[in-house]
């Protein structure tokens, strides 16, 4: 919810500022462009308004970037297929010598002002919602009551019309006494309401004018613009610049209307149509309906349609070429902001990996993770070449949980909070489903035992400044922290990609961070798993629950053989048993068939 709402929030600002564009535009090229383009304008703003609701990761176009990259050449780029004889998933147990405790459940607990704010909106569109319902009653009412167009002079004069804008579709014609001005309803069964006292006192020319205009709107699919505009005057009922807007948009739509009528007619009643406006400038309905249209507007409005008429010329050619094109320009301008938006405003989800000067591989590896979605990535130092299974989730970044660890105790290390000799940290004495969470724990012991509230303790004493400058400085993830010190690893602000993981092993194997090399080989030594031979095994696991309900499961860490390492992170998602353990599990599997780990 809280990160819903600072999107929608910064997506708003965005909204106001491209709103000041368009405002702006429509402004600058009144003279150039029709007046049907003018209103053409504001359905940007329409796919504008969209956007906030759109989903926050751009799959699409995350898909879209790895297919054409597909098309690259790369330095020694191949896709290799794991050999069919060690294809087999092969379950490794991890018990008795790797802990995968503390499931972190990345599910953002909601601070009381975005949760206020969050309820304000909801209260003012069931507001909005239930002015509209009222009336669309009353209207409905009005129609209840109207009857079948009977005058005969009228009906001719109708059907005429629809003759003269070649429209095929016989459009019911009602009359009511309820009504003061006409008005067309109804997306896919479209109805003309007439006032009584028009038809009762009918001047033919006004008639045939009114009634023009509104199958104009019908022409235009006017109805559907409707439905889209009351609809975001629900949802942005807050923001005074959308409002201002759609008030435009309704103005211009009608504007629009009235040259599309002018088109038809001669110039010699351009007079004619713009008397009928004045005389009914007065007869404006109190009560706006809505997804309705009407021929009435504004007194304000209505000045500027007549003077709109005053100054009519027949759109030649070329105007109608030159306004196209600046609404081709203008669109694309606009439109543009869109995917950047909603990057931006996703929260880094996804890790844009530097792939040039790199051996990579891309590798199949699905019979290992099984019904399992996921990724393995891995780097080998020894022949400067990366093996990545499914990429668009290796470049996906979620919550770390507990592999943060590794990283908490190093900042913590760094800053003078722990030491390589002391690390102690005494029970809290509160009780905790793990047994071996309950007594006091060294950085080993607890790095070992997952133990949470060890380095939620760690992370307390250092201060949430301390960490992000850390976080900042060694580049991890998105650099995004949530306010809460004891869950800013779980609680989905902070994230991380498989990719970044084993960069970032890579860096704090290599000490690039510029930390002490004692405080390294402390922490290296705390996530030391076993060894065989000559070969020996660095890791950490992670479980949490994301914010769609899946589970994830992460084992990261590095092979070291004859002092070259080989780093590697696995991620696993799903809403059943996705964990650190079945990560490590899968990552084992993996290993052995590649030759590089031992699982007997």
């Amino acid at each position: 919810m809280e990160s819903f709402i600072i999107h929608f929030l910064i997506c708003n600002v965005f909204i106001c500022i491209i709103t000041g564009i368009l405002l702006a535009a429509r402004q600058l090229f009144k003279k150039i462009l029709t007046s049907r383009m003018q209103y053409n304008l504001w359905f940007l703003l329409l796919v504008l308004l969209a956007v906030p609701f759109i989903p926050f990761n751009p799959d699409w176009l995350q898909k879209f970037f790895i297919w054409f990259e597909s098309f690259k050449i790369l330095p020694h780029q191949y896709t290799d297929t794991m050999p069919e004889e060690t294809s087999a998933f092969f379950q490794y147990s991890t018990k008795g010598w790797i802990n995968d405790l503390g499931i972190a459940a990345s599910r953002k607990t909601p601070s009381a002002i975005w949760l206020i704010l969050f309820i304000l909106w909801v209260i003012g569109i069931i507001i909005m919602i239930l002015l509209m319902l009222k009336s669309a009653v009353y209207f409905n009412i009005i129609k209840k009551s109207a009857l079948p167009l009977q005058n005969s002079a009228v009906r001719k004069i109708y059907y005429n019309c629809l003759k003269e804008l070649n429209i095929k579709k016989i459009i019911p014609v009602y009359s009511t006494a309820f009504l003061k001005s006409p008005v067309i309803t109804g997306l896919f069964k479209p109805c003309i309401y007439l006032p009584i006292h028009l038809v009762s006192g009918y001047n033919p020319d006004d008639i045939r004018y009114i009634i023009l205009h509104e199958l104009q709107h019908y022409k235009h699919k006017d109805a559907l613009a409707n439905y889209l505009m009351d609809t975001a005057i629900i949802i942005y009922w807050f923001n005074p610049l959308v409002w201002c807007a759609l008030k435009e948009m309704k103005n211009d739509k009608e504007t629009a209307c009235d040259s599309s009528v002018l088109e038809i007619l001669d110039k010699d009643f351009y007079k004619d149509y713009g008397n009928t406006l004045i005389n009914f400038a007065g007869n404006i309905s109190r009560l706006p309906f809505p997804f309705t249209n009407s021929i009435s507007t504004g007194m304000k409005q209505m000045q500027k349609r007549i003077l709109n008429i005053a100054n009519y010329h027949t759109i030649s050619y070329r105007k109608k070429l030159y306004s196209f094109f600046l609404y081709i320009v203008t669109a694309v301008f606009l439109l543009c902001f869109i995917p950047f938006l909603s990057i931006q405003t996703a929260g880094n989800s996804y890790y844009s990996f530097n792939r040039h000067n790199k051996n990579i591989t891309y590798t199949d590896l699905k019979s290992y993770f099984g019904k399992n979605k996921g990724s393995f990535v891995m780097y080998n130092t020894t022949d400067n070449l990366w093996q990545i299974y499914n990429q668009e989730y290796a470049l996906t970044r979620i919550s770390p949980v507990s592999t943060y660890k590794i990283y908490s105790a190093l900042f913590c290390l760094e800053s003078g909070i722990i030491s390589p000799s002391q690390s102690f940290i005494p029970w809290n004495k509160q009780h905790y489903i793990y047994d071996m969470w309950n007594n006091g724990q060294t950085l080993k012991s607890a790095m070992q035992n997952s133990v949470t509230w060890y380095f939620q303790d760690i992370d307390k004493q250092a201060g949430l400044s301390v960490i992000r400058d850390y976080i900042k400085k060694t580049g991890y993830g998105n650099q995004t922290t949530s306010d809460n010190l004891s869950s800013y690893w779980a609680d989905s602000s902070l994230k991380i990609s498989p990719v970044e993981q084993v960069e970032m092993l890579k860096k704090f194997y290599y000490n690039q961070f510029g930390f002490s090399p004692e405080n390294i080989n402390t922490v290296k030594n705390s996530i030391r798993i076993a060894s065989s031979g000559n070969t020996v095994l660095y890791g950490k696991t992670g479980t949490g629950e994301t914010d769609n309900g899946n589970k994830s499961g992460w084992f990261i860490g590095y092979i070291e053989k004859n002092g070259k390492p080989c780093f590697f992170a696995t991620n696993i998602q799903d809403k059943g048993i996705a964990t650190g353990a079945a990560a490590t599990d899968i990552t084992f599997s993996i290993l052995s068939g590649m030759g590089l780990w031992n699982t007997d």
